[in-house]
């Protein structure tokens, strides 16, 4: 089965999506992207493969599937999670003099995170938009401030070695083999009987020995000169945003998309195609990395932030334009006794602000509006863009897909499917056909 790869390499997250000839989703890939954007290219695109082949395999039994392609996933953070483990104590026994009290430290740390991955990643637990990292630092940190809160460890220099070891770990690719994996999660599905999970696994053999043929790829996003494509297969995130919220929504005139690192407003035609934009790119203000340094401070998950601003009963009107300013005003307001949920309110609304200023240069609300990006997921951001949008332009149809962090690698994927500019787009050209192995 041919199929066609879009990548979509952000500062924060990287995403791929890959299409059937039908231009029908068949998987997806998520990672956050670490220090080494190779690394994360690759991730995402195994992500997206193995998640073809888990829904070829598993689609067919339904819930029962969903079950067991959850335990799937389980199988490779269990994985991650004992590789970290071993790399802790490696990096913790390299430390001259104080290697043989740091191990043991380290490890009983660690055995408190191992202790709850149930909890951390079982079953239903884990958001595909969560990511290990995320989840095991909270953990780790959480037992590590306990156990310095009694005075019996060494914050920094554990820490220290925390940060070493993860980053070694994020930057491997070493993984479960997808049949080792999957042969794992129907053990640990109880619905699937012995001889369907024999039936399945003989399925996830043959659909290993023939996977899905990426026959052309294209990649965007802020990162997009590091990847390993070849000119022709690169694209602007405008034009890619653009195409992928008109897949996702055919009504589409409008494309707001607040990324890690930008934001963008976007005007579509019934195409999909560009027909004008507005971008923020100069700072991280009023972007992903914007809530990300405001998590930070409050010593809060990012996916927090929203939740905890919507049960403001007075948002704060925040001045400051800048991430540092906005910092430091956060905590002066703090300081002088303002609730940390107003201030939330008001740092969102900020936000929102500095996007309708964009949308207005870029030609207005034209309905429908699509809202793209990791911050479409944020309730606080899309409440204050409801209202704002409400206020300055009249009822428009706002649409948010739960898929949304995915737009611009769909809309990748799509350019790849429908125009690589060569004659046959079955038959991509030398060059994009190395990038592919």
């Amino acid at each position: 089965m041919k199929s066609y790869l879009g990548i979509d390499l952000g500062s924060t997250t990287s995403k791929a999506v890959l299409l059937d000839e039908n231009e029908q989703v068949i998987g997806r890939g998520i990672t956050n992207t670490r220090a080494n954007y190779d690394v994360a290219v690759e991730v995402a695109r195994r992500e997206a493969l193995a998640d073809a082949l888990l829904s070829r395999v598993l689609g067919p039994l339904g819930e029962r599937g969903a079950e067991a392609a959850r335990a799937f996933r389980f199988e490779g953070d269990l994985h991650r999670l004992r590789q970290l483990r071993q790399t802790c104590r490696s990096v913790a026994s390299a430390i001259p003099g104080d290697g043989a009290r740091l191990v043991p430290e380290m490890d009983t740390l660690m055995a408190r995170v191992v202790d709850v991955a149930d909890e951390l990643f079982g079953g239903g637990a884990r958001d595909r938009g969560a990511f290990f990292r995320d989840l095991v630092g909270a953990r780790f940190y959480s037992a590590l401030d306990e156990a310095c809160a009694r005075g019996q460890l060494d914050f920094d220099r554990l820490s220290g070695i925390y940060d070493r070891a993860i980053l070694q770990v994020e930057n491997q690719l070493d993984e479960v083999p997808f049949i080792d994996a999957l042969e794992a999660a129907l053990r640990r599905t109880p619905s699937i009987d012995a001889a369907e999970r024999e039936a399945t696994l003989r399925t996830g053999i043959d659909a290993v020995r023939h996977p899905p043929e990426i026959a052309a790829m294209v990649g965007t996003g802020y990162g997009r000169a590091r990847l390993p494509f070849a000119r022709e297969c690169i694209r602007s995130e405008i034009l890619c945003h653009g195409m992928g919220a008109h897949a996702m929504f055919p009504a589409t005139r409008t494309v707001l998309d607040i990324g890690g690192q930008d934001t963008k407003a976007i005007q579509v035609d019934g195409a999909g195609l560009v027909t004008g934009f507005q971008m923020n790119d100069r700072c991280a203000a009023g972007c992903g990395r914007y809530l990300g340094y405001i998590a930070d401070e409050l010593n809060l998950a990012l996916q927090e932030l929203g939740p905890l601003a919507l049960t403001a009963d007075k948002p704060c009107r925040i001045t400051s334009t800048c991430t540092v300013f906005a910092g430091i005003e956060l905590r002066d307001l703090l300081a002088v006794g303002e609730k940390r949920e107003n201030v939330l309110a008001g740092l969102h609304r900020a936000i929102v602000t500095r996007a309708m200023s964009l949308l207005a240069r870029s030609g207005g609300v034209n309905d429908q509006l699509t809202f793209t990006g990791g911050v479409a997921k944020n309730p606080a951001c899309t409440g204050a863009l409801t209202e704002l949008v409400s206020r300055h332009y009249g009822p428009r149809t706002i649409n948010i897909s739960a898929d949304s962090i995915y737009t611009g690698a769909l809309g990748g994927a799509l350019f790849a499917r429908r125009d690589l500019r060569v004659p046959d787009v079955t038959e991509p050209t030398k060059e994009c056909a190395t990038c592919i192995d």
